[in-house]
């Protein structure tokens, strides 16, 4: 039997210490979110106080509905794009030019965000194009479209491939049965694929800053620009309720996985 080691006290105690590093802040600012003071640094009680503020600021309000905009309209082309390139590296066979291909999707995952933010604005300088919610939209696409890339690609490098020349035996033809055979088994991934494309739009901040323009300020430039200013409780009750959508999004992404491993497993013995 293969013996089970036991975590020692130095490994707990420096994994609560790293746990307690990551989580203790926003553990202290959720519960700052609900404090009835207006001195962000003072406590003053239970209060929904700044909720109710945050609901009732025109400008906030209409930040955060050009964030969602951006993130779903961002996400969903971003996928799309992902997706194809997923299956053109994993189903081609070595076509002329591959590797550059492979090198320029998944530059964006090691490229500085402020190289990729400039040089982004300045081709939309040069195309003379107005920014607002489409060039921010095509620059978090740019962004998000190779992690999506990597989530369903590999998906597609643990299927069975004989699931899919069985379907061709059967009449299909190679359109047909990755539609109806493939698709469904790396659907979870795409799903997955997406929802860490929403979530890496939502947040993004020095993009969105080097691509949007006047009236279509995305949540997180707002947030920093008022945050320069000095941190209202306010701040405390919208970061909550942004990290109360990333939780949940991670959540479903993880159940989405969990879903896609076993999918795989039952599919194997086939």
């Amino acid at each position: 039997m293969r013996k089970v080691s036991r975590l020692s006290r130095f490994n707990v105690a420096s994994l609560s210490l790293g746990l307690a590093f990551l989580y203790l802040p926003i553990l202290i600012l959720v519960i700052y979110s609900f404090n009835a003071s207006r001195l962000v640094t003072v406590w003053g009680g239970w209060s929904l106080r700044w909720y109710h503020e945050f609901f009732n600021d025109r400008a906030m309000i209409e930040a955060a509905w050009m964030s969602l905009r951006v993130a779903v309209s961002s996400a969903t082309i971003a996928t799309l794009i992902g997706t194809l390139a997923a299956v053109a590296l994993s189903r081609g066979e070595r076509f002329r030019g591959r590797t550059l291909f492979s090198g320029m999707l998944y530059a964006p995952l090691v490229m500085p965000e402020v190289i990729t933010g400039l040089s982004l604005l300045l081709l939309f300088v040069a195309l003379n194009a107005e920014r607002g919610f489409w060039t921010v939209t095509i620059a978090h696409t740019t962004l998000t479209m190779c992690f999506v890339a990597v989530v369903v690609q590999s998906r597609l490098g643990s299927l069975d491939r004989s699931l899919e020349e069985a379907a061709m035996d059967l009449g299909y033809d190679p359109l047909r049965a990755f539609v109806a055979v493939t698709l469904p088994l790396i659907a979870p991934a795409i799903v997955a694929g997406w929802m860490l494309a929403f979530t890496l739009s939502l947040d993004d901040l020095v993009i969105a800053s080097f691509t949007t323009g006047p009236g279509s300020a995305t949540l997180p430039i707002r947030i920093y620009s008022e945050v320069r200013l000095g941190v209202k409780p306010e701040i405390n009750a919208i970061c909550t309720l942004v990290i109360a959508l990333i939780a949940v999004v991670i959540v479903i992404a993880s159940l989405a996985s969990k879903l896609s491993s076993s999918q795989g497993e039952s599919a194997a013995p086939l």
